[in-house]
């Protein structure tokens, strides 16, 4: 096998290590080279009997279209400190018709998928996270955590939660202030008596680390208490994307009737315009295709309101919270085993689909066996057969549980509409204590101001609902997807309150498919009063043992 069938100068390895790992391995990575350049490389590179390495070569680094030293910041061929010619951004404006010309030449949406970009979204609402998280193929979010992290802090005597524009400049601006504010009070109040109980409940043992146990005792009393957190509160993001998911995301976020979403959108396309401007230039605000989305979102949306209040405004719904599995298929162990079967035969997948439905049922349990007995832990992943088996469930759970949950990007979801219409959720350790009234008082002033704000602004009202209260949603997810979520969100180390739902899905897909069963082999259906103990544990040896042997 050629391990590389290009030759270079000296002078040109040079200037190539720089910008990949390797000269010479026909496997190698990029370096040092801003998105703008790697999208328009690799999109080039598709259509080009060129190695990329050449590529690189003759047609950016030496084309003084590309303003490739410019960008790239630094000055070929010289030895020493590089030097920065001018600044990247200018450059980048300068050689942008090169670089759009060869994005646009290739007709693809996927071309987007080849730059990228580390978005930081700093001091905006909850609500705003789920909306960035909701666009879920192409990026990769990370949100500021309500187990680790007080929410009790003020910045110039002032609780951080979003102070929403139209309702600041509305008659309702006293009361959500005053609302949030005395949610904010009440989770702060109750953290050190909380504590208190918690240490008291549940004493460290002797042979348990103070740090593992102060981690594991503070994530059990803020676990509790995060109820009380308004979907105003602010929180910090990470979000990792590719161009097309950057685009698909601004533009849903300028196509959005919320005003703190809108301005997400447009200060993400500011920034994103620095650094891919090539890959996000059809979200500008003035561009036809934001235009028209926009157009369509608002259309579409306000006919299906309409809509709904004529069709769907006299029917019930779930009287409660819980887990409704809707709808499967009974045939998908057929299917599912029929897929296992197809890679390692020459039969056509319906012909065997049409077998494995008259096996029998020793015969069909023997292959699903195979596709699961050898696993030895949950991140051994099952094959893509198993996506052959799709369920449909509704979940009425509080708004920290979708918080968390509604991360997983592999399954269709949707949700209502936030409200306080639902109950809300009362945490056991805080049942039958003087906590309970604080607590429950929070959470009826918190509906009082929902159901008043609502009435007028039924949109904004959704920054005062506490995450204790109920909401309404559905995943619509195959049976891979569904292993993953509920053997991690089982894990002793999750929030009680989600390993339920992940416990339920599990079960109710058993109840009705039993030869299922062996792929939840992993959940973990035991229930923990200090489930974080261990993995705090867990982590604080791993420390010891790294800095033992540094």
């Amino acid at each position: 096998m050629f391990e590389g069938y290009e030759e270079f100068s000296d002078a040109q390895v040079k200037i190539l290590d720089r910008y990949v790992t390797s000269a010479k391995s026909n496997v190698f990575v990029l370096r040092n080279l801003p998105e703008v350049i790697k999208g328009a490389l690799f999109s080039r590179y598709s259509r080009s009997s060129l190695g990329l390495r050449s590529l690189l070569l003759k047609e950016f680094i030496l084309n003084e279209e590309t303003a490739f030293a410019s960008i790239s910041g630094q000055l070929i061929g010289q030895g020493g400190e590089d030097a920065v010619l001018e600044d990247q951004i200018t450059a980048i404006k300068r050689a942008q018709n090169f670089y759009d010309r060869i994005l646009d030449g290739y007709g693809d949406d996927s071309i987007g998928e080849l730059g990228g970009a580390h978005l930081a979204v700093e001091n905006v609402s909850m609500l705003a996270a789920k909306m960035i998280e909701d666009c879920r193929i192409g990026g990769s979010p990370l949100e500021k955590s309500t187990r680790y992290i007080y929410f009790d802090q003020k910045v110039h005597g002032e609780y951080l939660f979003l102070r929403e524009p139209i309702l600041m400049t509305s008659a309702f601006r006293d009361l959500y202030v005053d609302t949030c504010n005395h949610l904010f009070e009440t989770y702060s109040k109750l953290i050190p008596p909380l504590t208190e109980l918690m240490e008291k409940k549940f004493p460290r043992e002797h042979e348990v680390s103070k740090v593992a146990y102060t981690a594991a005792l503070r994530a059990k009393v803020l676990d509790c208490l995060r109820g009380l957190l308004p979907a105003s509160a602010l929180t910090n993001m990470g979000v990792f994307g590719n161009g097309r998911f950057f685009e698909t995301l601004i533009q849903k976020l300028n196509a959005a009737t919320l005003s703190e979403m809108q301005d997400i959108g447009r200060k993400a396309f500011q920034e994103l315009s620095k650094v891919i401007p090539s890959f996000v230039r059809r979200a500008d605000a003035g561009h036809k295709y934001q235009k028209t989305f926009t157009d369509y979102q608002e259309q579409m949306q306000g006919e299906l309101k309409e809509l709904a209040g004529k069709y769907a405004g006299s029917i019930s719904s779930m009287k409660g919270p819980g887990v409704r599995l809707l709808s499967y298929d009974s045939k998908s162990p057929a299917k599912v085993a029929a897929a296992l079967l197809f890679a390692n035969s020459g039969a056509g997948l319906w012909e065997l689909q049409e077998h494995c439905l008259s096996l029998s049922e020793e015969d069909l349990n023997q292959i699903l066996d195979a596709a699961s007995n050898y696993r030895e832990n949950r991140r051994h992943k099952s094959p893509r057969a198993l996506e052959h088996a799709v369920f449909t469930f509704e979940i009425v759970a509080d708004f920290g549980i979708y918080r968390d949950l509604q991360r997983h990007r592999m399954l269709t979801q949707e949700r209502q509409i936030f409200s306080c219409d639902l109950g809300f959720f009362v945490p056991q350790e805080v049942k039958d204590t003087e906590m309970e009234a604080s607590y429950c008082l929070a959470m009826e002033s918190a509906k009082k101001a929902f159901d008043t704000i609502a009435a007028e602004f039924p949109e904004e009202a959704q920054y005062v609902v506490p995450m204790a209260y109920n909401m309404h949603w559905y995943f619509h997810v195959n049976l891979r997807a569904l292993q993953w979520l509920c053997e991690l969100r089982s894990a002793p180390a999750g929030h009680p309150t989600y390993r339920y739902i992940a416990q339920e899905l599990a079960k109710q897909v058993c109840q009705v498919l039993p030869c299922f069963e062996r792929f939840f082999k992993f959940v973990d259906y035991e229930g923990y009063e200090l489930g974080r103990l261990g993995q705090e544990i867990r982590v604080l040896e791993k420390l010891q043992t790294r800095d033992l042997n540094e």
